[in-house]
Parts: structure tokens; C-alpha cells; sequence
């Protein structure tokens, strides 16, 4: 049985339940994952770990776990088995602890070498028995290649929506989608304004950059709308900031011609990150 796996050895140690969701939207829509997450801290105190020896890391909500980078609750886990104070690491499969094989692997070596089980809804192992740390091996890899799979069939259905026409891509700053799908100028007359004169601007100037330095020396500010969180789609009016105010070199790129629409992305990253050249020096954009 699972429960012969643990000693007393192991109780004198904490528990340590690490709970993850991927994105925001996750968290606030799969509601029922995030509670059988927190439902494995019941398992741990049937096992024999007292309450208040069972440490819940859930600052890593929203975020993912293709790397280990950002994930702040992952890196104490790892730092807590790494130091002895780990008994058990739970979490409800190993894709909420990693999607990535160095993170799970380094994470099942270091619980080999500290002695600290694991344990998932399908039951408890230990990573220094060669079956269990075997099987443990293979969830990861499974684990991290259902990320590969993912990514390829959203990619896929993007590609075919953009082959038959229908890919609808974030438009620049000054065009929005009607509700039947068509392209058309912002609604909202300061938008419009402020827009008319970046083209003159861009017009008169002949330059992305004087564009830019325009805007900044005359304190001009530029919308753009916001994409995500809580105030997504309202309105945002900037550009005093220099970084802010290089937005208004990708405006002039919508007037490309559309045989050159490829060059439009290159356009307005050298733009916003041009530098000066200094005698003796080679430039670089």
C-alpha cells in the first residue's frame, strides 16, 4: 500500500502543497481544478501530517509552468526540499508543479537526495525506488510534451483561420473591428485627431524618430487601447514617456504598401530602439 511508504522519518518533516494554475483566466474561470488543488491538504493530514505542518504555496496562480523563471512559489519548494525540510511535495499531477523536464527532474533528484516523497491524485512515490522515480520520469515527459501538443493545435487553427481569410489580428492603435468583422477608423473623434496628426507630423518630417521627438518635446500624449486585465479595451492616453511616445512610429507603418507590409515589423523595432552612434564606435539599432 501507498500509506506503508511513509515512515516517521518522513512526518517529522512538513508537508509542502504547491498549487498552480496556468493563466489568469484559469484562475478565475476553473474554479473547480483550483479547488481539488487546495483538497489534497486533507490527504496530507489523513496521512499523519498535523495542520499546521502543511505549508500551501499558491503565489504562483496565473502563471506558467514551462519554466521555472518568475515562479517564485516553485523556486521555495525547491529551495525547502533542497534544505531537509521536506517530508512530502505535493501537487494534484506533475503538470501543475512543471511542464518543463530539467525543472521536474532537478526537483525529483533533489527529493531523492533529501529523502521527501511525492505525492499526486494517483498516488504516493518515492523518487529513490527505481519504479517509482521511472514512472514519475514519464509523467514529466508526458507532462511537457501535452504543452508541445497544445501549442501546435492553437497554432494550427490560427493558420487555417488566416488561410480562409478570417484571422482577426490585433489592429494598431486607431482601427477597431465592427461587430461583423470588418476594419474600420476609431469611433472616438480625439483618437481620430490624434492620429491625422501623427500622419502630418510623419509627413512634414519625413521620419519615425522626429516623429517621436516631437511628440516628446511638445508633451504630446498618444492613445492605445488596453489589451488585457480588468480594463481591457478602454481607452489609455500616453507618450510623455520616450519609450510611450516611440508608439507613434508604428502608425506611419499602416501606410506601407501592402508589398512591403513584411518590412513593417523590423520598421518599428529599429525605430523604438535606435541609438546613438558615438565617434570611433560602430552604430547598432
Amino acid at each position: 500500500m501507498p500509506e506503508l511508504k511513509i515512515t516517521q522519518q518522513h512526518l517529522e518533516h512538513d508537508a509542502y502543497l504547491y498549487i498552480r494554475q496556468s493563466t489568469p483566466r484559469q484562475v478565475l474561470e476553473n474554479t473547480e481544478s483550483t479547488q481539488r488543488q487546495y483538497a489534497l491538504r486533507d490527504r496530507a493530514v489523513a496521512l499523519g501530517w498535523p495542520l499546521e505542518r502543511i505549508h500551501v504555496l499558491d503565489c504562483d496562480l496565473g502563471k506558467s509552468g514551462s519554466q521555472s523563471a518568475g515562479r517564485d512559489g516553485f523556486q521555495k519548494l525547491v529551495s525547502e526540499v533542497a534544505l531537509g525540510k521536506a517530508g512530502l511535495v505535493m501537487g494534484l499531477e506533475v503538470s501543475r508543479l512543471a511542464r518543463n523536464s530539467a525543472d521536474w527532474h532537478r526537483l525529483i533528484e533533489l527529493c531523492s537526495l533529501a529523502g521527501a516523497l511525492i505525492l499526486d491524485e494517483d498516488g504516493i512515490y518515492d523518487p529513490a525506488n527505481f519504479n517509482d522515480r521511472l514512472l514519475l520520469g514519464l509523467k514529466g515527459t508526458m507532462s511537457e510534451a501535452e504543452l508541445h501538443f497544445l501549442k501546435a493545435r492553437m497554432r494550427g487553427g490560427v493558420i487555417n483561420k488566416a488561410r480562409r481569410g478570417e484571422l482577426e489580428m490585433r489592429p494598431p492603435i486607431g482601427l477597431v473591428y465592427r461587430d461583423d468583422g470588418v476594419l474600420i477608423l476609431d469611433p472616438d473623434a480625439e483618437v481620430q485627431a490624434a492620429m491625422r496628426l501623427v500622419f502630418e507630423t510623419f509627413e512634414r518630417t519625413g521620419s519615425a524618430m522626429q516623429t517621436s521627438k516631437l511628440f516628446r518635446e511638445q508633451g504630446l500624449v498618444f492613445p492605445r487601447r488596453i489589451r488585457k486585465g480588468v480594463n481591457k479595451g478602454e481607452l489609455h492616453w500616453g507618450g510623455r514617456h520616450p519609450r510611450e511616445s516611440c508608439r507613434c512610429c508604428i502608425t506611419p507603418a499602416m501606410r506601407v504598401p501592402s508589398s512591403t507590409v513584411a518590412c513593417a515589423p523590423a520598421f518599428c523595432q529599429t525605430a523604438g530602439t535606435a541609438r546613438p552612434r558615438f565617434p570611433g564606435r560602430n552604430g547598432s539599432s
